[in-house]
């Protein structure tokens, strides 16, 4: 089997963006690093190291669209943070609705507590939120 990318997910919260990375075939996702957004120019120049040395392309960023299916506010900073990255490396937005969530439980399922870290929440929903993607290219 030959190696085809890496990519690089991320959870864009507003206090912290979780991150995963696919292994180098581009079928799994894993849990990678935790990053504070604030300061932003620091986040960002983190992501940029990571994808990097991972030798990243694509960057798949969760935006969570509102119960319409629209872009909201919150959907708004995650697309404008992104953004920020595209000069670099192409992004690909997807829709991250019910992740947080889904991370909880899935959390909840390895009896960790994330109650007091919902840092454990944002690294869980990148891994998904990339799962989901790396998924729907194999369909």
């Amino acid at each position: 089997m030959e190696q085809i990318e890496r990519f690089l997910g991320l959870d864009i919260g507003t206090k912290r963006i979780g991150s995963a990375i696919s292994d180098p075939f581009g079928l799994f996702a894993s849990e990678l690093e935790l990053i504070q957004r604030q300061p932003e120019d620091l986040a960002i120049k983190r992501i940029r190291e990571l994808a990097r040395s991972y030798q990243v392309k694509k960057i798949i960023a969760g935006v969570p669209y509102n119960s319409e299916g629209e872009i909201g506010e919150q959907a708004q900073d995650c697309i404008n943070f992104a953004k920020k990255l595209e000069d670099e490396f192409e992004i690909i937005f997807v829709d991250e609705t019910l992740t947080s969530s889904e991370a909880e439980r899935l959390l909840q399922k390895e009896k960790k507590r994330y109650t007091k870290n919902k840092g454990l929440v944002d690294l869980k929903a990148a891994a998904l939120i990339l799962t989901d993607y790396l998924n729907s290219r194999s369909r």
